[in-house]
């Protein structure tokens, strides 16, 4: 939040210099606004995708955590606890 104000804050100052030396926007304000919209947009975007990546690779490491447990209580290598816990077979010999 405070950032906000920071950046309003600057936004009004410079705006202020601009009218008493009576020099013009460098860009026109609606453009401004357009370009800035699109760089949050895009700011957005990218967080999102990384956000999804993440959440793909915990569910790939779940997967395949729970694969490895199956097939070692397949092999009775694994407690049936721990079987159970990761949705495999309860019995060594169950699930085959």
């Amino acid at each position: 939040m405070n950032a906000y104000v920071i950046s309003l804050g600057t936004g009004v100052l410079i705006g202020l210099v601009y009218a008493l030396l009576n020099v013009r926007s460098p860009a026109p304000p609606a453009i401004a606004l357009i370009g800035l919209l699109g760089m949050l947009i895009g700011e957005q975007l990218v967080a999102l995708a990384v956000r999804q990546a993440s959440a793909a690779q915990v569910t790939t490491r779940h997967e395949a955590t729970a694969a490895m447990v199956k097939t070692l209580a397949a092999q009775g290598a694994v407690s049936a606890t721990a079987a159970s816990l990761s949705g495999g077979p309860s019995t060594p010999g169950e699930g085959i």
